[in-house]
């Protein structure tokens, strides 16, 4: 079981990865209110799919404890995919994931304020020096530094406080409503603004926008499986191929070029990001253990 699971991270990375880079293409192209709108009709279609073929059905997922907390744990994912076709079409994209890397250290850092969760010293250490290698990888004192750069540290933070808030909605509803608003509500938002930003599309470039659909559909797909099957922190583990991908793509295919500074913090932040996610796993795992 936990071979398969591992099987399915890996086969949902690697489609997420071509995702991001089909994004990194279609990126400085079109709008990303555009491309976000075509994509969340394909995402919404597929979690209403989900949702239909599970225990409580389309009903059952309608009803919720906190929709004004779905609503906005889902706001936050359109937002964090509107600014990461931003990050990837200015910033690049294996220094966009190189930033990325570093949202399971801001996660750590906000669920103390946001969630009331407790953090040791040892974390509190492996945060400090994520954060220190986040600052190695955007060099601000660099001659290549510019503004645009911090696009991806708002994407980064953006997509940690949809990780929070969707931590806290799972205190109250089960992971299908999440799943159920975080299709509506982003398919909702996106149908309504992404019309005004509609543009003539070349018939290549539809092809892309599809593949982005499937790509999108699948890779989550893959990704539920892959959490059915193993544990979440052996699944946060394999994200990080996310890190190598990127880095291939962005050289091969776009002409994006490693320095040493993205190299040597990307290593700093996966090597913190990893011991975070590892010790996080052990602190929970012993509190079960200990409450019986």
């Amino acid at each position: 079981m936990k071979a398969s699971g591992i099987l399915y991270a890996f086969g949902a990375v690697t489609i997420f990865s071509i995702q991001d880079a089909i994004s990194r293409h279609l990126g400085p192209l079109y709008s990303p209110f555009f491309i976000s709108m075509i994509r969340y009709w394909a995402f919404g279609l597929f979690a209403f799919y989900i949702v239909s073929r599970s225990k409580i059905g389309i009903l059952g997922a309608i009803r919720t404890e906190h929709l004004g907390l779905q609503i906005w744990r889902s706001l936050l994912l359109v937002a964090q995919i509107l600014i990461s076709i931003l990050s990837f079409a200015y910033v690049g994209l294996a220094k966009s994931q190189a930033v990325f890397a570093a949202a399971p250290l801001v996660v750590a850092l906000l669920s103390v304020p946001l969630l009331g969760e407790k953090v040791g010293w040892r974390r509190w250490l492996a945060i400090a020096v994520g954060l220190c290698g986040v600052l190695v990888i955007i060099n601000p004192l660099g001659a290549d530094f510019t503004s645009t750069t911090l696009i991806a540290v708002v994407c980064c933070i953006t997509f940690s406080l949809y990780s929070i808030y969707t931590r806290m909605a799972g205190r109250y509803d089960s992971a299908e409503v999440s799943f159920f608003y975080t299709g509506l509500v982003g398919l909702i938002v996106t149908s309504i603004i992404g019309p005004f930003f509609w543009e003539s599309v070349r018939p290549i470039d539809w092809f892309w926008l599809i593949a982005l659909c499937f790509t999108g559909i699948s890779s989550h797909y893959l990704m539920i499986k892959a959490l059915a099957l193993t544990e979440a922190v052996t699944v946060q583990t394999v994200t990080y191929l996310q890190l190598v991908y990127a880095s291939i793509y962005g050289v091969l295919i776009f002409s994006e070029k490693l320095t040493v500074h993205m190299m040597a913090g990307s290593v700093i932040v996966v090597i913190a990001g990893g011991f975070t996610i590892w010790r996080e796993h052990q602190v929970k795992r012993r509190e079960r253990l200990a409450a019986g």
